[in-house]
């Protein structure tokens, strides 16, 4: 039972007769920003994770690659 469109329009009747339009304007707006800016920072931390593994990744690839050439060229 979540919130319908008539317990909706209450709260926000209540909450422009409490703050008023130009206040509630500046609320919303500064919100979004809020939203616009954690979206933002979580993308970048998704983009350095993914960078950190993939540089993992590689080293590990690299490492395993000249372990078995050493292993190739000490038995031959």
């Amino acid at each position: 039972m979540g919130i319908g469109f008539k317990e909706l329009l209450v709260i926000l009747a209540i909450a422009l007769l409490i703050f008023g339009a130009k206040r509630l304007r500046t609320i919303g707006s500064d919100l979004g920003g809020a939203v616009k800016g954690f979206r933002k920072a979580m993308s970048e931390g998704e983009d350095e994770e993914n960078k950190r593994l993939s540089e993992e990744k590689d080293a590990d690839f690299d490492s395993s690659a000249s372990n078995k050439s050493s292993d190739k060229s000490s038995s031959a």
